[in-house]
């Protein structure tokens, strides 16, 4: 007799499914959790630790966290293109053994050491890692899971995923660092990953969708080169990419003066402006999840125009000037940063419907949207770099608000051609688009 960790009973099928998460797939979300969890013990002490241990101060600590942001905009835009001719099952095997393995060395070569050049490879590489396993299961998800319960699918998965990084990775920091310490809080970190990324894979064994998923053809070099060219020969996938952009742009924009305004002109100190940051993070955990659930109810289109673009113009427009006005009331600034993250995660239909509108491209269409992600944290500070001077704080606020807007209206073009639609209406799944990219090329729709 043989035990699984998969729960068949027919209870918690119906419970889980209930909840939005497709029942096959219900490990792999449990695994990101964990992997996601310890990739963010770090986040809230990564910088000062590297300036204090071998990287020779804060500039050269800023370099390493530098490099280590550009290897994850690189790891994200992989993890699609691999996904589709590596398969997201391979795609998350090398995601964990790179996380692991350059962790080790990390910890025991580099810091011992304290080798500013060790550090900046080798955590710097590290940084792809993480991207190739959690990304590698979201195009899993978006080609497993139903397409009418697409937006749940993927509601749980950010919902994992910002969980753990930054959330419930810093809160176990906060518990094991003052006993422990920061280095073997690290080696707590590695376990963390490992576990997560044992449950997911081996919870997944049995699930359909972790193969190839592009046609037998196409090659390596090909769909890297279309990870970036279906961003051109599908005007609607590029278009998508800039909705993903605005998306956080303005949020890492803000991030470069707010700070200022809510500690220093606010007097909120600060403590208090990150503690707005911890509110507008943990909105954003579970809103990610309500919006997915929505979104299946009331049409991802509608969900992403009104709540993610309307709602975010809204917010960000609340949350710089409502605190001005009302001056060092606290709880309005808390409110504001609140109402703004859960309007971010209003975006959450922008994976489905990216999805959507190349299925048979499920990994380039994903890979596209990620370079979006990784443009969102120059383009935001871009925007203030230029504008800040000139026309002031609330000038760039304005802009962000303008951005939100012109891309709730682009959304009307993100089309979801027939084929796609008769799947979703089906309640099948994208993996009969698998290696058919002629499947896909007829009329499209929106949901309104």
């Amino acid at each position: 007799m043989t035990t699984s960790i998969h729960s068949d009973g027919p209870k918690a099928q119906g419970f889980i499914e209930k909840i939005g998460i497709p029942k096959p797939l219900v490990w792999g979300f449990v695994g990101l959790l964990l992997f996601m969890i310890g990739d963010g013990v770090e986040s809230g002490y990564i910088a000062p630790f590297l300036a204090d241990n071998g990287a020779g101060g804060e500039t050269n600590a800023a370099v390493i966290i530098t490099v280590y942001g550009l290897m994850v905009t690189l790891g994200s835009w992989l993890s699609g293109a691999l996904s589709d001719v590596w398969g997201p099952r391979r795609v998350m095997i090398i995601g964990l053994t790179l996380w692991a393995v350059l962790q080790v060395l990390f910890l025991a070569v580099a810091l011992p050491t304290e080798n500013f050049t060790l550090m900046l490879v080798i955590y710097g590489l590290r940084g792809v890692a993480y991207p190739l396993f959690a990304y590698g299961f979201l195009v899993w998800v978006l080609g497993a899971s139903p397409a009418n319960r697409l937006g749940s699918a993927v509601g749980w998965f950010y919902f994992a995923f910002t969980g753990g990084l930054p959330t419930l990775g810093s809160l176990v920091a906060s518990g094991t660092v003052p006993f422990i310490g920061p280095y073997w809080t690290f080696w707590v970190a590695l376990s963390l990953v490992v576990l997560g990324g044992i449950f997911a894979l081996v919870g997944l064994r049995n699930a359909q969708g972790g193969g190839r998923q592009a046609a037998p053809h196409i090659t390596t070099g090909r769909s890297l080169i279309d990870s970036v060219a279906i961003a051109f020969t599908n005007p609607r996938v590029g278009l998508g990419c800039l909705v993903r952009v605005i998306n956080t742009a303005p949020q890492f924009g803000l991030f470069v003066f707010f700070p200022t305004i809510f500690a220093v002109d606010l007097g909120f100190g600060t403590s208090g402006w990150l503690q707005l940051v911890f509110i507008l993070g943990a909105s954003n955990i579970f809103a990610n999840l309500f919006f997915g659930v929505l979104s299946d109810r009331l049409g991802w289109h509608r969900t992403l125009r009104w709540f993610g673009c309307i709602g975010s113009a809204v917010a960000v427009l609340a949350f710089y000037f409502l605190p001005q006005y009302v001056g060092d009331q606290y709880w309005v600034s808390a409110l504001c940063a609140a109402f703004f993250g859960i309007t971010l995660a209003g975006f959450t239909p922008i994976s489905v419907l990216m999805s959507l509108m190349a299925p048979a491209q499920k990994g380039n269409s994903i890979a596209v949207l990620n370079l979006g992600a990784g443009a969102a944290t120059f383009v935001g500070p871009g925007i203030v770099a230029l504008f800040l001077a000139p026309l002031g704080a609330g000038g760039v606020t304005i802009i962000f608000a303008v951005l939100y807007v012109l891309a709730g209206i682009s959304v009307r073009w993100l089309q979801v051609p027939d084929e796609a639609q008769r799947v979703v209406e089906e309640g099948g799944t994208l993996q009969a688009f698998a290696g058919d990219p002629a499947a896909t090329t007829g009329s499209a729709k929106t949901q309104g």
